[in-house]
């Protein structure tokens, strides 16, 4: 074979090579074989989540005294505050603390209460539940405590109701009665809240 049939051949061969390796890796055609980095994860919330109606456990206590005075008590910082009559309301989200004082010749029982305030309760609140009446000890004294479930007031957005565990003390000093009521969501954790709004009364 002349040298001349040699170049003619082998050139043809790089020309056939060529166009193959055009068509199975040309970057021009939108295809690329690189992989995108991996997605760095975007890191969750550290705040803290708790449950519908659970009371932070680092939630501030201050105290507060009505009107008059007469006696003194511990709620928790930063809730808003409203006034009725003689009964003082704090509220956060699905919680609520009323504080109201009357006067009153003698000190409540179990008996007067089951007699004469359970109804009343019983009245005034939607989907009542009865609990339980008996007497507590706390720092102020003996105190006559109601337990019930009962409708919460409607959400004032979406106008759903939760059923809210009340717990409502009566404590009695010197012709005062001090009513103090507790109420938030069923199955909320909030005993060491609520006992310690409970045991901080102090009659001034």
């Amino acid at each position: 074979m002349t040298y001349a049939r040699r170049a003619l051949l082998w050139s043809g061969g790089l020309l056939a090579a060529t166009a193959i390796f055009s068509a199975c890796g040309d970057g021009s055609s939108g295809s690329s074989s690189t992989k995108a980095p991996p997605t760095t994860p975007v890191p969750s919330s550290t705040s803290e989540n708790n449950p519908a109606g659970d009371i932070p456990d680092n939630q501030v206590y201050v105290p507060f005294s009505p009107p008059g005075g007469g006696f003194s008590i511990k709620v928790p910082e930063g809730w808003a505050r409203s006034q009725s009559g003689t009964a003082t309301t704090f509220t956060d989200k699905l919680n609520s603390i009323r504080i109201e004082t009357m006067s009153a010749s003698a000190a409540p029982t179990i008996g007067s209460a089951t007699t004469q305030e359970v109804p009343k309760i019983r009245s005034g609140a939607h989907g009542f539940v009865p609990g339980k009446v008996t007497t507590v000890h706390r720092k102020a004294g003996q105190a006559v405590l109601i337990t019930y479930r009962a409708d919460s007031a409607p959400d004032p957005v979406t106008g759903k109701t939760v059923t809210d565990a009340v717990e409502r003390y009566d404590f009695w000093h010197a012709g005062r009665e001090v009513v103090l009521t507790l109420s938030g969501p069923t199955g909320a954790d909030n005993v060491d809240p609520w006992k310690l709004v409970s045991d901080s009364l102090r009659w001034t």
